[in-house]
């Protein structure tokens, strides 16, 4: 896999290229502006701005803008969470000027119309409201709310539909002058392009613009204790979470994490979680485990629906699996299949331009550089059984987890 060249533009903005001989090319471009950045009378509004950058530009009407990229078969789309906004698009190579013409117009020039704030308001309620009707989602953003209670970091990113309904323009100029600053925009490429015509051409359509300078960091004390909570939400069968705070993704055991997660539930049909609890025991249809890395702090969650009669034996199931990691270290051929499965995910997941594109605009965000796979491969290589016990031990100890669970009403 072709390594990225790393560019600077003239206004600081950073830039990454990765060549990929393909027809389809993709450019992503990452901000560093998410729900956490929001200030207390403003839940909501990150996720807000990412609707509203595509209702009009000084260039182009919302119709001009959803149907550029449209019309060559191309896609134009973006998302919002707790640290990130994120605007992307995919597109055949020929199209490259016109989709960079295009990112560029709706990060600088987005006009925001007081009309298309109104409507879109409703829709969003109506996210919100979908949202509500899916216990088996909601209970992701009522658990992160658990976890870090009390911080911006754990609030929902649609917001409620009361703080949606209060949001204004001059909230988004405020937002926008505080956390769309060059140091924070990062621009990837991924395609069949040279250098020399990527980086030309992201000067022409980005370099020009001269964001605000702001010094804006999020930064809060997370300290609340592990706890339960239990919740007459569930209709047909009990959801349950639990899970602890992690380090952030710039720990140096953020690779043990992720392989221990990997081999507990990961996505693969093989993980312990699956294996143990849904294979052997027959409790759970859906069930997992994940993370959520944020730059200072993190959470390592686990979640599965299953039967209100199985609840118990399902929690105690799950913490006997983390248990394992904690007394019985992964056998060498064990640990070896898991670092084969971990790095072939990560491979196929690579061989997805968009997903490289992305990726490289979040790794610039957060590390200053793109790390080639090869050397990522080489660090998870390199993690040994004691490394995955070490963790289980200091971060995933059961008097320390968080527990929500939607009960049948």
């Amino acid at each position: 896999m072709k390594p990225n060249h790393i560019f600077t533009l003239s206004n600081g903005i950073q830039g990454s290229f990765q060549y990929k001989k393909t027809p389809v090319a993709h450019v992503a471009v990452a901000i560093k502006a998410g729900s956490r950045d929001e200030l207390e009378h403003q839940q909501g509004l990150a996720h807000f701005i990412e609707h509203n950058l595509f209702k009009g530009t000084t260039n182009r009407k919302a119709y001009h803008i959803l149907s550029r990229l449209d019309d060559v078969g191309g896609e134009l789309n973006a998302y919002t969470t707790k640290e990130e906004t994120i605007i992307h698009a995919s597109f055949l190579k020929g199209d490259l000027r016109r989709a960079m013409d295009l990112l560029s117009d709706v990060l600088i020039a987005s006009t925001f119309p007081v009309k298309e704030l109104i409507k879109e308001k409703d829709v969003i309620k109506d996210e919100i409201f979908s949202y509500k009707d899916a216990p088996s989602e909601r209970i992701f953003d009522d658990f992160e709310d658990l976890i870090f209670n009390g911080n911006s970091l754990g609030r929902n990113i649609l917001g409620t539909p009361e703080s949606v309904d209060r949001l204004t323009r001059e909230d988004i100029i405020e937002f926008r002058s505080r956390t769309y600053t060059a140091s924070r925009i990062k621009i990837a490429v991924v395609g069949p392009f040279g250098l020399d015509r990527v980086e030309s051409m992201a000067e022409e359509f980005f370099g020009y613009w001269s964001p605000e300078v702001s010094t804006w960091k999020a930064t809060e004390k997370i300290s609340n204790l592990g706890q339960r909570i239990e919740s007459p939400e569930a209709q047909f069968q009990d959801h349950f979470m639990t899970g602890w705070r992690i380090p952030g993704i710039h720990s140096e055991d953020r690779r043990a994490l992720l392989l221990l997660n990997n081999v507990l539930g990961g996505p693969a049909m093989n993980s312990r979680l699956g294996l143990n609890i849904r294979e052997k025991h027959g409790i759970a249809y859906n069930i997992e485990s994940y993370m959520n890395l944020y730059s200072d702090t993190g959470l390592l969650g686990i979640y599965l629906g299953c039967d209100p009669n199985q609840t118990k034996r399902a929690e105690q199931l799950v913490h006997k699996e983390v248990q394992k990691f904690q007394h019985q270290p992964l056998g060498v051929l064990q640990l070896s299949k898991a670092k084969n499965q971990f790095i072939g995910q990560m491979a196929l997941a690579e061989d997805n331009g968009l997903n490289s594109a992305i990726g490289a605009a979040r790794a610039l965000m957060h590390f200053g550089k793109v790390s080639t796979f090869d050397f990522v491969a080489e660090q998870i290589t390199k993690l040994t059984y004691s490394d995955l016990q070490r963790v289980a031990n200091d971060y995933l100890k059961k008097e320390d987890a968080f527990t929500l669970i939607y009960t049948k009403a």
